[in-house]
């Protein structure tokens, strides 16, 4: 039970990454910080498309499930279930990859953005 416990809260976590990196310019527009944590995951985002790998989140949560039960057709809760179907959409690779270089564009155009109002 544990483990199943585990690999829900993996998929939460990161369906929250993937909304960070969408919206965390916004975010990180008014924080440093945030900005810094927010471009290296948009890099490493980047980075995992370019060479086609999966995300060490994806790893884990099927570690966890194996570990909880391997047999399981329909693993976690109903929540989660769906939550899955938006982490783990079933889409071609190259639309990912174009998918992932708009986001860090226009994350990129963002922070951009910002920085020439505030020189203003």
């Amino acid at each position: 039970m544990p483990y199943k416990i585990l690999a829900d809260i993996t998929v939460l976590i990161h369906f929250s990454w993937i909304l960070f990196l969408i919206l965390g310019a916004f975010w990180g527009a008014k924080n440093k910080g945030v900005k810094i944590f927010h471009i290296s995951g948009l890099v490493f985002a980047f980075v995992i498309q370019i060479f086609n790998w999966y995300c060490p989140l994806t790893h884990f949560e099927v570690w966890l499930r194996s570990k909880h039960n391997p047999a399981l057709t329909y693993t976690g809760s109903f929540i989660i279930h769906y939550v899955e179907a938006i982490v783990y959409i079933e889409l071609p690779r190259y639309l990912i990859f174009i998918l992932t270089v708009f986001i860090c564009g226009f994350n990129a155009w963002f922070y951009l953005k910002k920085n020439q109002i505030k020189s203003y």
